[in-house]
């Protein structure tokens, strides 16, 4: 029970490595905030796999792009569980479409930007006022920011790769403050993510290059994210980890 007594928010924590990393948080004792954004549905899904998991948990709807939501999200998270926050997942984010540099606009771009970077500035620094000595973050990068991504994801790697970049700037800020900040690198997990963005034989020829041999599970994406998140790692910050079956060494 690594997070008995503590307090979790999880944004885009409705579905896939979200959900996943809610439940690993609440089978490990924490009291977990589901943050989604569209499907309720997903969301309610989650808060009872939390409560099966033998967990406390609440669904909280914001758009993790506009700081008025933000803060009401934070705002119902210390309401809800004693006016502090241990863990902060940001992982909320997504690739939207795949556009080539032609065929993207400045919109579009601003708008990958904001959806995967921007979001995790915001909700991190609402969160930090509330959180103490112990206390992590977790953020979800990619090795698309490592490598470029897949065609069409020049928007959603450059995001990314920023991401990493932030992970690395706040770990210096906050680290005085006893606040650890990681981030996670994904390959291709199986999530609805790739669903929507990733032909299957391209997700086949993935899994066939992988020294695995497959694709990995959200699951597994959320012990990593519950390590980095723990007293087991205490002494890691500022690190960028890859989770890809061996795909991409770094």
């Amino acid at each position: 029970m690594n997070f008995a007594g503590k307090v979790a928010v999880v944004t885009g924590g409705s579905r896939d490595i979200g959900r996943a990393t809610c439940v690993k948080l609440a089978s490990e004792g924490a009291s977990v905030v589901v943050n989604y954004n569209s499907n309720e549905a997903d969301a309610d899904a989650t808060v009872a796999a939390v409560e099966a998991a033998g967990g406390k948990g609440i669904k909280v709807k914001a758009d993790v792009t506009k700081p008025a939501d933000v803060d009401a999200l934070i705002k119902a998270a210390t309401d809800a569980f004693g006016g502090k926050i241990d863990i902060l997942v940001n992982n909320a984010g997504g690739m939207v479409a795949r556009k080539t540099l032609e065929e993207m606009d400045e919109e579009f771009f601003n708008f990958v930007m904001q959806l995967n970077l921007t979001s995790a500035f915001l909700v991190s620094k609402a969160a930090v006022p509330h959180m103490g000595e112990g206390s992590a973050i977790v953020n979800l990068a990619s090795l698309a920011g490592r490598d470029g991504g897949g065609g069409g994801a020049i928007a959603y790697a450059t995001s990314k790769g920023a991401v990493m970049t932030m992970t690395r700037g706040m770990a210096k800020e906050l680290g005085p403050k006893g606040i650890r900040v990681n981030a996670l690198c994904p390959g291709m997990i199986a999530t609805t993510f790739h669903d929507t963005f990733t032909p299957d034989a391209a997700r086949e020829n993935v899994a066939n290059s992988t020294p695995l041999r497959r694709q990995g599970r959200a699951e597994e994406t959320a012990n990593l994210v519950a390590y980095l998140a723990s007293e087991e790692a205490s002494f890691i910050t500022g690190a960028n980890i890859d989770i890809n079956g061996g795909l991409v060494f770094s």
